[in-house]
């Protein structure tokens, strides 16, 4: 179904005001067109549901990396720089459900009506609900975020795919023009979204059945432009009704071990107990394992370690994942030694293993699986190991295709009858380039001249 805009500016804010108040999802593929309109209805756009607005390509050029801004930074370090702890914690209040506080409180046009805001008001915390960021806090606040706000500043939603069975994937644009994938993943089961997120504008690490392999490493992802995939996604889960983010993966575009400084960032906001609020549980990394050393990098992030093996064995790891320079024991043993130093409640841990048909799906492979996984449960104290089976997601690979269904079965049985704790990822998205950097790979990415 396609949508009209009216031509006249009032009908437009008419329509995004009675689809907030209403409680009513926005058709969120308007969005590129409201902002083609008037800049009054592109700030309405933003407070109320805080979409995006379009970034010149000239003024994005001129940075490739965004400067920390308060998304990045916990109540202390935004309390010295916005002039105390209370208002801190309202700008983080908002930033906690998509908002921009800088959008909200400063909102001299007036477009939210004072229903729209007192449906924003009912979400935050009871004790805050009268609390406002006054002119003072609003101008220390535009200090720390010099380019124009939160959300405005650091990316904008540049498309958003949603599938049949709800899965919902966002593409950001940051300043320089580069696009990131995050992908909404919601679970009527439970009645939460798990969230996939992204550490890198690409990957150096090849992999030979990954989307994103092929586009190399553009650059690397500021924390800042980590968070603000939770941020926009927190957003659309609010606008559009769909279940609550309570679970985030680090397993979109990119290898976190080749970013870890902001991945590790990220983890502490996304966990601290004022910020996100997300359990440590809830937060989990995932590396390729360049060398041995890569799971030290998160040695002490406050997150789940998984480790996308892929193969049991040395030949076979070197076909999928051609940039592996180490055997797999010598990894085996770096994960080892990181598992035995943290806390308990920290040491599941997770092997990913992307099934392809006629390629590391036979019962040897699993048996073989069963064996090295195994050898981590024997080596760590109080330690669980859990097998992700993925079936492979055609990315037009010549010679790589999907399993049977009956394959994947028989894989996930070799694993069990040998003890070793093995799940089978529902493939999710499939009619909306469900896997990892086909969105990004199909807009054709590439770095602002």
């Amino acid at each position: 179904m396609k949508y009209r805009l009216p031509s006249n500016k009032m009908r437009v804010l008419f329509l995004i005001m009675s689809f907030f108040v209403a409680g009513k999802s926005f058709p969120t593929h308007l969005a590129p067109s409201l902002f083609r309109t008037t800049p009054q209805v592109r700030r309405s756009f933003q407070l109320m549901h805080s979409t995006t607005e379009e970034n010149s390509v000239s003024a994005a050029a001129q940075t490739t990396t965004c400067s920390s801004s308060a998304i990045s930074k916990n109540i202390s370090q935004l309390s010295k720089e916005i002039g105390g702890n209370g208002r801190a914690l309202i700008a983080w209040d908002f930033y906690r459900l998509g908002i921009d506080p800088e959008l909200f409180f400063g909102d001299p046009s007036g477009a939210l009506d004072e229903d729209a805001r007192n449906e924003i008001i009912k979400l935050l915390p009871s004790k805050r609900q009268t609390q406002v960021l006054g002119n003072g806090a609003l101008r220390e606040l535009s200090k720390v975020n010099p380019d124009g706000g939160v959300e405005m500043g650091i990316a904008s939603l540049s498309d958003i795919h949603t599938s049949s069975d709800g899965t919902t994937k966002l593409l950001l644009k940051m300043k320089d023009g580069l696009e990131v994938e995050t992908v909404i993943i919601p679970w009527d089961d439970r009645e939460r979204s798990t969230l996939c997120v992204s550490s890198q504008v690409g990957c150096r690490q090849g992999c030979t059945f990954c989307a994103t392999g092929r586009m190399g490493r553009l650059r690397n992802l500021s924390a800042d432009e980590i968070l603000i995939q939770v941020y926009f996604a927190t957003k659309i889960c609010r606008v559009s009704k769909i279940f609550k983010i309570d679970n985030i993966v680090f397993m979109g575009m990119g290898e976190p071990a080749d970013n870890s400084d902001a991945v590790c960032t990220a983890t502490r906001i996304l966990t601290d107990r004022q910020l996100f609020q997300l359990s440590q549980s809830k937060v989990t990394v995932s590396t390729v394992a360049p060398d041995p050393q890569s799971f030290s990098l998160f040695a002490d992030a406050p997150c789940v370690l998984a480790w996308s093996v892929h193969a049991a064995t040395d030949e076979l790891r070197k076909i999928l994942v051609p940039t592996t320079r180490h055997t797999m024991e010598e990894l085996r043993e770096g994960l080892v030694e990181v598992l035995r130093r943290r806390p308990k409640r920290l040491r599941t841990t997770m092997l990913e293993y992307v099934l392809i048909d006629g390629m590391n799906d036979s019962l040897e492979d699993a048996v073989a699986l069963a064996k090295f996984s195994q050898g981590i449960i024997d080596a760590v104290p109080q330690c669980k190991v859990v097998v992700n089976i993925i079936p492979f997601n055609d990315i037009g690979h010549p010679t790589y295709k999907k399993p049977t269904i009956d394959a994947v079965l028989a894989f996930q049985r070799g694993l069990l009858g040998n003890d070793i704790t093995a799940y089978i990822r529902t493939t999710r998205g499939d009619d909306e380039s469900a896997a990892c950097g086909q969105l990004a790979t199909s807009k054709r990415t590439k770095p602002v001249p």
